[in-house]
């Protein structure tokens, strides 16, 4: 089926839905307020009901929103500012979920310690930078295990750029070696087991990981970047800065290396063939263990960068980290259509943007439920599509 036609499905599909009862035309009615609102702020026109429910639309920008009303004024480079928040975060969250398609798509089973892969990653790969960029002038336990001064160490792209690439590739190599040493000793004895056993021995292993990091690492969240003679600078109203445009730049990269290594190889093919049909791959003579250590290798290796790259951008880390973006990612996956790569990606901007732009309208206090508005999006999406964006697009 081509491209068109699935569009066409869709709309087919959103039209059946509207129609479908009052639950239907009211989630798409309320979509369609949110467009025409969206518009009505970008322009500065506010449209204010009287007590006689008369419409009153006035062409005069307005400062704020209006009470009892839609519209209101919203800057441009704020909002541009939401959208650009939004593609770093969700590139983030694509390029995690990555590992974890591909984990399940090959493996079949949901693993729960991805979200702490993500954190042992970001932990390995920032004590590395602090080492290289620190080194000589500060103690060495207190960079290892990241308790010096950012500023006194100087860990950013434009101060340190050599610290951050070896940074960058430590979180890759760990991340890949914990996986494939977890998959060892925890996951192989049990590879014909249910889905079932291979999930909750996930979670086991989410935890030991979690709690270690924790030993190590302590508790506690701190900043560890250095926005020192940091580059910036404003573009139609929205800052961006150095490492923000590192982090797409790499994330991109990385994904387009992945669409290569899938399409283009051996390699690639094998994965795909097993991915279709294990059991058959078997008889065919596709090598299905090495098939399983390079899933393991690609995903982690990811996921750890992910994880260095969400610590690039926003400069925060602690143990809980990966935990805490797990759910996004899980979203992302099954927004995108289980077992699609490009559905991982396109779910983990959707997500992304979903939880930046929500603030538009979710101010002040109401901020706090910009996080949960990407799981609306996330139902809402299945409800017209219930197999995922990338539903009958296979990628792997």
């Amino acid at each position: 089926m081509g491209i068109e036609n699935n569009g066409q499905s869709a709309i087919e599909r959103g039209v059946a839905f509207a129609k479908s009862g009052p639950g239907g035309a009211l989630v798409v009615g309320f979509g369609a307020f949110l467009v025409v609102d969206l518009i009505l702020k970008l322009a500065g026109v506010g449209a204010s009901v009287s007590l006689a429910t008369v419409p009153v639309v006035s062409a005069i920008p307005v400062v704020g929103d209006l009470s009892g009303g839609i519209g209101g004024a919203i800057p441009f480079g704020q909002f541009g500012s939401y959208v650009w928040n939004g593609v770093v975060i969700g590139l983030v969250i694509g390029l995690a979920s990555i590992g974890l398609s591909l984990t399940y798509s090959i493996l079949n089973f949901a693993n729960f310690a991805h979200g702490d892969y993500l954190t042992a990653g970001a932990f390995s790969g920032w004590g590395v930078t602090y080492v290289v960029a620190g080194f000589g002038g500060l103690d060495l336990v207190n960079l290892v295990l990241l308790r010096a001064p950012p500023g006194d160490v100087g860990a950013n792209l434009w101060l340190s750029p050599l610290a951050v690439v070896l940074g960058l590739v430590v979180s890759i190599l760990a991340t890949l070696v914990f996986a494939l040493a977890i998959d060892r000793v925890v996951y192989r004895p049990i590879r014909d087991a249910d889905g079932i056993s291979l999930l909750i021995a996930s979670i086991g292993v989410a935890f030991a990981l979690r709690y270690l990091i924790s030993l190590v690492f302590g508790n506690s969240r701190r900043i560890v970047t250095s926005t020192e003679n940091l580059p910036s600078a404003t573009i139609g109203g929205v800052i961006v800065n150095a490492h923000e445009v590192a982090l797409i730049v790499i994330a991109v990269a990385l994904m387009l290396g992945l669409h290569i290594l899938l399409q283009r190889t051996k390699l690639g093919k094998a994965m795909r063939a097993m991915a279709d049909n294990r059991d058959l791959a078997r008889v065919t003579g596709i090598p299905t263990e090495r098939v399983i250590s390079t899933t393991w290798i690609i995903g982690a290796g990811l996921t750890g960068a992910a994880g260095f790259l969400l610590v690039l951008s926003q400069g925060g880390l602690g143990f809980t980290t990966g935990w805490r973006l797990l759910l996004l990612i899980f979203a992302a996956v099954i927004m995108g259509g289980i077992g699609s790569i490009y559905g991982a990606i396109a779910g983990g901007l959707v997500i992304g943007l979903a939880s930046r732009v929500s603030l538009v309208w979710l101010q002040g206090d109401w901020s706090a439920f910009a996080r949960p508005t990407a799981f609306l999006l996330m139902i809402l999406i299945l409800l017209f599509r219930p197999s995922g964006i990338f539903s009958g697009v296979k990628t792997t």
